[in-house]
């Protein structure tokens, strides 16, 4: 697939090809036929037009001009909201007030009782932004009768008085789904244009610098905390034990608070939801597991530790309906901005070790209070959760350590190697190791007093990962029992048998398993979708004595199955073999149906 024609599909996927009617005589350039008395937008025109006017907000950008962001629909106000936030503009709703800009010449003061309101000249924008042209005609009056650009959605239905006063008109449905795009393409573009300035001041900086050096001495340069491609990585194993005293514990549980990103979706196993909300056992889904964990934490020792989860806009309604049956308990939502890297393969390793969009989220947390309420009732750290770990665990020893040591970002991580068993290190004593011999788990520490210090001396309008945010950051090498990832259906086997019991939202192994390695398993891809999953399984196998399976084409587990040592299933194409009820498979190959009751 081309570049153009992924595009394309992504605009397709976001409805901005449906008009509202039969296109009027002046929208017939953008429309490529009707279909049901329905415009059919045409979306190679779409794109020509986001990319003009990603071009004239870039080249604005460049000049420093000023932007007005114009929505009056209150289902866009979050994603605007977090827009104008990560690009550093404030969010004007005095647009709202008619003659905004044509009456702002001749100020006026209102009196009132306590109040007195002062109605003063505004500045004018060089470029208003509509998201919501048809319900807003009266600032593209006042914005066309000053002579300001105006960049706005259009859609068949609307009048052609308000449609010739748009600058840069973008044919497109406004749903939600091209809002957010159209938001991101904003985004990027502002984020990209900053980091250019920057870089172009950063480049004239140290002209300056180097032709002041010129004159001096050689002054030789001494390392410092960390070293380059390095990261400081402390094994689990030597952290202290943390105090049995209930209270010292409750002590350190209030300084924590847990934020999950869940914007992931699980599509690559055919779920059209997030992943979060993928079901594990007897209904409970990810998100079940953390929120019971953290409160039972809560229960137990008395302490507070509220989860914060970071929805997108494709993952916001679905989670929210799984947080009805948690309506009692310490859980906030907020939306998050879309994720600097498109595709997570295409980052640098060391950024890939981090959370590529923390920084946006943190700056949410800023500009929204957030922060400065949580860091009122006491919390020192942020435990970041990236991905669906079933096995996050809110651990005493590991707080109190990062609190001994004033640490401002620790990561939990595991050896890069195919052999990931439970002794990770085998010294006791830190050592600086090369980041690509780690594997990150999607786990971070993050001190609280560091991201205010940091939002207070550092611009934070460029892109940043959390390898940057932080002048110490470290790792700490954890065993496989807190990795147990959600990826594939072969992981959902494993958790949805026997071999894990699931107590207070904490993963336990069966204690009858002698192996202490999870068996090592692989489904084909007939099992990759859950749906099918589920349907091929009448009841999950019991695995507690499996070393290995291997399970290749069209193949049907009955109930009360049992696998033991390495099994594998190899079905030829067009060949079914079923596997019967209370079927027990020791270290055996089955290839055809007839060697389900043969020999091994």
């Amino acid at each position: 697939m081309t570049i153009h024609a992924a595009v394309i599909q992504k605009l397709l996927s976001t409805n901005a090809h449906l008009g509202h009617r039969v296109a009027a005589h002046h929208f017939k350039i953008y429309s490529c036929g009707s279909r049901n008395a329905m415009t059919i937008i045409d979306s190679d025109k779409t794109l020509i037009c986001l990319r003009n006017a990603c071009d004239f907000i870039g080249n604005l950008v460049r000049s420093k001009g000023r932007f007005l962001f114009v929505n009056t629909n209150t289902l866009l106000d979050d994603i605007v909201e977090e827009m104008t936030k990560t690009i550093g503009i404030k969010n004007d709703n005095s647009w709202r007030l008619g003659g905004f800009l044509t009456n702002s010449s001749s100020p006026k003061i209102f009196r009132g009782r306590n109040k007195k309101f002062n109605l003063g000249a505004i500045q004018a924008p060089d470029c208003v932004v509509i998201f919501d042209t048809e319900r807003k005609s009266s600032v593209i009056l006042e914005a066309d009768r000053l002579g300001i650009p105006i960049v706005g959605l259009v859609d068949s239905s609307m009048p052609w008085e308000t449609y010739k006063r748009i600058t840069y008109p973008v044919p497109a449905n406004d749903s939600v789904q091209f809002v957010y795009l159209f938001c991101n393409l904003i985004t990027k573009t502002f984020l990209y244009e900053q980091r250019q300035m920057k870089a172009a001041l950063g480049a004239n900086a140290k002209a300056a610098t180097d032709s002041k050096a010129e004159t001096r001495e050689d002054v030789p340069q001494i390392e410092t905390t960390s070293q380059k491609g390095k990261i400081f990585v402390l094994p689990y194993e030597s952290l202290q034990p943390a105090s049995q005293d209930v209270s010292d514990i409750k002590q350190l549980l209030d300084k924590v608070v847990v934020l999950k990103f869940n914007g992931s979706l699980g599509t690559n196993m055919g779920f059209s939801g997030p992943k979060s909300t993928i079901e594990l056992q007897n209904g409970m889904t990810c998100l079940d597991l953390v929120i019971n964990q953290i409160e039972s934490l809560n229960s137990k020792y008395g302490c507070n530790i509220p989860l914060l989860l970071a929805n997108t806009v494709n993952t916001h309604d679905s989670t929210l309906k799984v947080l009805q049956r948690h309506t009692n308990k310490n859980v906030h939502t907020f939306l998050q901005s879309q994720e600097h890297w498109d595709n997570p393969s295409e980052a640098p390793h060391q950024d890939r070790m981090y959370a590529s969009s923390q920084n946006e989220v943190y700056l949410s947390l800023k500009n929204s209070g957030k922060l400065d309420v949580l860091l009122s009732q006491g919390k020192e750290y942020i435990l970041v959760l990236n991905s669906d770990n079933l096995a996050h665990v809110v651990e005493a020893k590991i707080i109190s350590y990062l609190v001994q040591n004033n640490i401002e970002t620790c990561m939990e991580v595991m050896r890069a190697s195919s052999d990931l068993g439970e002794k990770v290190v085998s010294s006791h004593e830190g050592k600086f190791e090369s980041k690509e011999n780690l594997k990150f788990t999607d786990t971070t520490w993050v001190s609280m007093n560091s991201i205010e210090s940091l939002m207070q001396r550092s611009a934070l309008s460029e892109r940043y990962t959390v390898s940057k945010f932080f002048d110490r950051a470290s790792a700490l090498s954890v065993p496989k029992s807190r990795y147990l990832p959600v990826e594939t259906t072969s992981d959902l086997l494993l958790y949805q048998s026997d071999l894990y019991i699931f107590y207070d939202g904490i993963p336990t192994r069966n204690s009858a398993r002698a192996n202490p390695a999870d068996p090592l398993i692989e489904l084909g891809p007939e099992f990759a979708v859950v749906s099918h999953f589920h349907s091929r399984f009448k009841s999950m196998p019991s695995i507690i004595e499996l070393d290995e399976l291997e399970v290749t084409g069209d193949v049907w587990f009955g109930s009360g199955v049992t696998l033991k040592g390495k099994v594998s299933i190899l079905s030829r194409p067009g060949v079914k073999i079923v596997i019967p009820d209370g079927a027990v498979l020791e270290n055996k190959m089955i290839t055809r149906p007839g060697d389900v009751a043969g020999p091994l």
